[in-house]
């Protein structure tokens, strides 16, 4: 985070719950053992929450006879794999007084009360990830619906600024209270909003600086209050928001994806290398899967030679849900050769 070479480059870990188990079962190791085999220098510390009966009531109301296999924070039912997807969006076609009476989530119901022994439990060998996942930007998504979020922008801003106000309050008093409990003990502040598509932004610089850099920069500075560095994960093609979120001091970014546009390691590294960290690049889009154990290792070895320079770098998968169809030979290959080529030499 130091901007400072190390003596060896930082490891990162992450994965589908479905691959996980793939690996635990093929490499016969339980969760921690299995973390500690790869390398993985990371560990996360989790709140708990609980939605009130009052929006768990809201969720099924939307969702009518479709099963439902996840419930957000803000009430949408989803359904499907993982958390699924929305079954309805409740403030499609929501006027402001119905927004404003809406059963919002407190941050004071999230429970923190084990979060300390959590992150204490590890001894101060890791790097200890916590505060509150906040991804706001999907919350919206969720709650509007895709296309109506973007017209909303247009149409209604004040009511998209005042859905995001009352979804980041909540996230940001969960996050202070989490430090209040436990920052002693956790050292980043890890947050996670996809801005990015294939291709690019999934809005321009002109709308993200409107509607979406406000509410991370709310959170960047609460990090900041309590002396963490914050890392935003954000999936896509996002080297045109990285002045941006530059300009707002976010320290480090996860995990980047070299098959997006403008995304390649060799240019993110020229371009914003000694002004914030840069965590992943080794595709997990095509190589890990596709790829044989050669390929792998070459791939990782060349991101590691673009990447290490200078540190500020954090080698890991451009991805940090490892899906289930990865070859394990694959992903072990590449903790492997980090190990072998990501020592500074000192």
């Amino acid at each position: 985070m130091a901007h400072q070479e190390p003596d060896r480059v930082p490891c990162w870990c992450g994965a589908s719950e479905e691959f996980w188990a793939k690996m635990k079962r093929e490499l016969s190791l339980e969760d921690e053992p299995l973390r500690q085999f790869l390398g993985d220098d990371f560990r996360r510390v989790f709140s708990s929450f609980e939605p009130s009966a009052k929006i768990v009531a809201c969720a099924q109301e939307a969702a009518g006879d479709e099963e439902i296999t996840h419930i957000t924070h803000f009430g949408v039912p989803r359904t499907g794999l993982g958390y699924g997807q929305p079954i309805s969006h409740p403030f499609a076609d929501a006027t402001r007084d119905e927004i404003e009476s809406f059963p919002w989530p407190s941050g004071e119901e999230v429970q923190v009360d084990d979060i300390l022994q959590g992150a204490q439990s590890y001894g101060g060998r890791y790097a200890i990830l916590g505060g509150k996942w906040s991804p706001y930007w999907h919350d919206l998504i969720d709650l509007f619906g895709m296309e109506t979020i973007f017209f909303k922008m247009y149409d209604e801003p004040e009511l998209v600024d005042l859905v995001a106000r009352r979804v980041v309050d909540f996230y940001h008093e969960a996050s202070r209270r989490i430090f209040d409990a436990a920052g002693s003990a956790i050292d980043i502040f890890f947050i996670g909003n996809d801005f990015g598509s294939q291709r690019g932004p999934l809005v321009d610089e002109a709308t993200f600086r409107r509607f979406l850099l406000p509410p991370l920069e709310r959170l960047i500075r609460l990090g900041h209050d309590y002396d963490l560095p914050v890392m935003l994960h954000c999936c896509g093609g996002i080297a045109e928001l990285l002045p941006v979120l530059i300009e707002v001091e976010l320290d480090a970014i996860h995990a980047l994806q070299p098959c997006c546009e403008s995304m390649s390691p060799s240019q993110l590294k020229s371009e914003f290398g000694d002004r914030i960290v840069l965590n992943g690049g080794i595709d997990s889009h095509h190589v890990l899967i596709e790829g044989t154990v050669d390929d792998v290792r070459r791939a990782t070895r060349e991101v590691l030679e673009t990447m290490m320079p200078g540190g500020g770098f954090i080698a890991g998968a451009s991805h940090d849900t490892i899906l289930e169809e990865t070859p394990v030979e694959n992903v072990v290959a590449m903790f492997e050769t980090i190990r072998q080529y990501g020592s500074y030499g000192r």
